[in-house]
């Protein structure tokens, strides 16, 4: 017996006074609608119903059970929508995890557009460098950049970086510009090692191999914001995300160098746990970051192949409205 149905049968029966009109109602045969309280009476022990050729009425635990079936009915109904409002409403709690440096130079200028649009949405934001379990940690949705390893997840890929190489313009004047990559080797470089603790290996068009180059490193971090304010200082060369450095550019803190060695580095994806991609706020988060890096994307591009003059801060001005055409 499907016991809530049989519930919705019974009241519909006892408030319409017919199993005729009750049956039509709810599109199901007479002898269903008459078969369903059936069932219910011999699960229950008790005769709710009392039947006659003309008429239905109620016996006593009839009434009683009906004042609590509808108000069971009723709370089932407020659930559904509740869940269907969640579903189709952009509100609650949204878990979101990005790297720190993305975290810090494109969404955190960007939130008070996001909540101007999405008031009702309580946005938990993690800035953190470490692959964390979606799951595990109860995060709706996150930022990847890579390749996506933890099974069970859904991904949208929304950009790609592009791997440059930079120094402040002051560590230029005093040590000289290089102008290959077989020049760094004459440099101080500042570096990120990889989550293992090895250090890095720059990558540049061949022939220039990292085991050709054996680039050696003045300073190594374990943060990817860490080289750029190091080179920021004069301390050194970088080589890292072209969307990272965007601002430093822009300020006229960084210099571009090497532009004819930039190569793709890896894509940016969107990632969620398989379900959650359906609920409302995180489709419209998904749409709000994926927008802000496709429009931060082709700002970048418009620099990358010519000198860098960017305007004022790239992202100050997406900020204002991510999608407002440029």
């Amino acid at each position: 017996m499907d016991q809530l149905l049989a519930m919705k049968v019974f009241a519909r029966v006892a408030e319409r006074g017919s199993f005729g009109q009750a049956a039509d109602e709810l599109e199901i045969s007479r002898p269903a609608a008459s078969s369903h309280v059936a069932a219910l009476e011999k699960h229950l022990g008790a005769r709710l119903l009392n039947r006659t050729t003309r008429r239905v009425s109620l016996t006593a635990e009839g009434t009683e059970f009906l004042r609590r079936t509808r108000r069971i009915l009723e709370e089932m109904r407020d659930a559904e929508e509740t869940v269907r409002d969640t579903r189709s409403k952009p509100q609650g709690k949204l878990r979101v995890d990005v790297p720190v440096a993305f975290g810090r130079y494109l969404l955190l200028p960007a939130l008070p557009e996001f909540t101007r649009r999405y008031p009702l949405i309580e946005l938990d934001l993690r800035l953190n460098d470490r692959v964390v379990d979606l799951v595990a940690e109860r995060v709706d949705v996150a930022l990847r950049v890579g390749p996506i390893r933890q099974a069970g997840l859904a991904a949208r890929r929304v950009s790609q970086v592009n791997i440059v190489t930079c120094a402040a313009p002051a560590y230029l004047q005093d040590h000289g510009e290089p102008k290959t990559p077989d020049e760094l080797r004459e440099h101080k470089l500042v570096g990120l090692t990889s989550p293992s603790g090895a250090p890095p290996e720059w990558t540049f068009p061949p022939p220039y191999t990292p085991k050709r180059l054996g680039l050696k490193f003045s300073m190594l971090f374990n943060s990817a914001e860490a080289p750029i304010i190091a080179a920021t200082a004069g301390l050194g060369i970088t080589h890292t995300g072209d969307l990272l450095v965007a601002e430093y550019v822009g300020r006229g803190e960084l210099k571009l160098i090497l532009e004819d060695f930039v190569l793709p580095g890896p894509p940016i994806s969107l990632v969620y746990p398989s379900a959650g991609h359906q609920l409302a706020k995180v489709r419209v988060f998904s749409d709000f970051a994926a927008d802000l890096l496709l429009r931060w994307n082709v700002e970048v591009r418009r620099w990358i192949k010519q000198p860098p003059r960017l305007p004022a801060p790239v992202s100050a001005r997406l900020a204002q409205d991510p999608r407002e055409p440029t």
